[in-house]
């Protein structure tokens, strides 16, 4: 096995484990026994678990963003763009039920805690297109004039929870429910 092989091996080993048991139920051992290497050898790839994770994160982040982002109508009205967003993440997650699962726990943990923290304050230099949306539809009045925080709680909070009733069979999700759920989470945003 290369090393992009194997270390690819360790995310896929971590991703299913994490996902299945959460952080602490996931010892390094487990996902070096579930990747097929050995325990040693996944701290020449990351120093710690904690880097694993964080990684972890960067790498399935590093798949939604081209996924949102294909076809995104950036001249387009707020509503449009919007829409193309909300949809376009609520596909991902319920076609990749590891990574949402994976992503709905570092959300709730420290790991992802600081990481919202510093997001949603602007403090990580990176394109980031959902507070960009938000703060020039605050500016211009087209979006509700609340902390960013509340404008992503009532925009995607709807959806993870939509998402994990799909991926725990509650509720199936076709198209038509899909776009009657978006159009809902712009309803709660708008102004």
């Amino acid at each position: 096995m290369s090393k992009v092989e194997k270390r690819d091996e360790i995310f896929r080993a971590a991703l299913e484990l994490i996902a299945e048991h959460g952080f602490h139920g996931a010892p390094m051992a487990m996902i070096a026994e579930r990747a097929g290497v050995g325990a040693g050898t996944i701290y020449r790839y990351f120093e710690n678990k904690d880097v694993l994770i964080t990684e972890l994160y960067s790498e399935i982040e590093g798949r939604i963003y081209p996924v949102i982002m294909e076809g995104y109508p950036e001249i387009k009205a707020f509503r449009e763009r919007f829409l193309h967003l909300g949809t376009a993440l609520l596909r991902y997650f319920i076609e990749n039920p590891l990574d949402f699962r994976y992503l709905e726990q570092f959300h709730n943990s420290p790991y992802g805690v600081e990481f919202r923290r510093d997001r949603l304050l602007g403090e990580i230099e990176e394109r980031f297109v959902f507070r960009e949306l938000f703060e020039v539809g605050i500016a211009q009045q087209v979006m509700k004039d609340v902390p960013l925080a509340i404008l992503f709680a009532l925009a995607f909070g709807p959806l993870l929870s939509v998402a994990r009733d799909h991926i725990l069979g509650f509720v199936t999700l076709d198209d038509d429910l899909i776009a009657r759920t978006i159009e809902a989470c712009w309803d709660a945003v708008r102004r």
